[in-house]
């Protein structure tokens, strides 16, 4: 199996603590993520990975809009110069439009941090080009599966990215690598699944595909009646125009275990067969383990369960790697995942 990784994602690391369900949070997404993926996939002989190439931003721009490239790519800097902070600085939106309200597009970064975010994630010095790096790996692995050089390829994508929507970031994601990587895919011709297994609910890839006939997006995730990202995520949320039916999301209450997952898992799937895809992107969550804090109950021997079961669709896959903050468990859990396809 292809596996591929970058350092670029170490200029991304936020470190100052922000509010969540009425609790001050250190930030979970930090680098030694990779770190533990990658010490894990080399103790059981997955790699080594391999370095990536670089895109360019064109597969980027067919998924987000240039403005807020832009922002993105400028914010931290603009933060500077405003505020006087210093390069360490996290910049953060603290201000939001009154909604169905007449309204400009807004030039002060401020008020752009607020326009481009839907919550309360930060912008660092290094976070553009972390981003980019996320999305050159994503593209590296879906390249070797898309020319046929392999049958599944894994992005050791960092940050992740299924929150991005096309013209905002949220949820520790900034750019969208599954869906940057299933656009490249389409627009080759292909029809592709997107089976979303993060305990969040990918609501940036939603959104990206949601009108679309070309793109099936599944999504196992937990109930957004209570858990982020809240807003979408809903079992009734089925696509809108041509893609109506394209949309399949199986919300799941708190607490679950492997066998109410495996239930919904099956149901997913057996979407997915329908749809016929030619080839398939997984969005790798693995934050539904029992020892990532209040989420599922998902145990160490479910992984590889989910790894063949999602291997038993028999298509070209590319593997991205989304959620999982539990350094204890996340490499031991992803390469079990992994693991299946080999």
């Amino acid at each position: 199996m292809l596996i591929v990784a970058s350092d670029a994602h170490r200029a991304h690391h936020a470190r100052e603590p922000f509010p969540d369900a009425g609790r001050l949070m250190d930030p979970p997404e930090v680098p030694e993520r990779v770190d533990r993926i990658l010490d894990a996939i080399a103790s059981c002989g997955l790699g080594p990975p391999q370095p990536p190439r670089p895109f360019g931003s064109t597969a980027v721009t067919r998924v987000h809009s240039a403005a807020y490239l832009e922002f993105l790519e400028h914010a931290h800097a603009r933060w500077r110069a405003t505020t006087g902070r210093d390069e360490s600085s996290e910049a953060v939106a603290y201000a939001r439009a009154i909604r169905d309200q007449p309204f400009v597009r807004p030039e002060h970064v401020v008020t752009q941090l607020g326009w481009y975010s839907h919550d309360t994630d930060p912008i660092l010095a290094g976070t553009y080009d972390a981003a980019i790096g996320a999305v050159d790996v994503t593209l590296t692995a879906w390249e070797a599966v898309a020319d046929g050089r392999e049958r599944v390829a894994y992005a050791l994508a960092r940050p992740p990215g299924h929150h991005a929507a096309a013209d905002s970031f949220a949820g520790y994601c900034y750019l969208n690598n599954a869906a940057i990587a299933t656009q490249a895919w389409t627009d080759r011709g292909a029809r592709i699944a997107v089976v979303d297994v993060d305990y969040h609910h990918g609501n940036g890839t939603q959104q990206i595909f949601y009108d679309r006939d070309d793109v099936l997006f599944v999504s196992l995730h937990a109930d957004p009646a209570f858990e982020y990202p809240f807003f979408l995520g809903f079992a009734n949320e089925e696509g809108r125009g041509s893609g109506v039916g394209r949309n399949r999301n199986y919300p799941l209450p708190a607490g679950t275990e492997w066998n109410t997952y495996t239930s919904a898992l099956e149901e997913a799937l057996a979407a997915v067969r329908d749809f016929g895809p030619d080839a398939v992107v997984v969005s790798l969550g693995v934050d539904t383990a029992l020892e990532d804090a209040d989420t599922f109950r998902l145990v160490a021997d479910d992984y590889p369960r989910l790894g063949a079961a999602l291997a038993g669709l028999d298509r070209p896959t590319l593997v991205v790697q989304e959620g999982g903050y539990c350094l204890e468990v996340i490499g031991r859990n992803v390469v079990a995942v992994l693991g299946a396809f080999t």
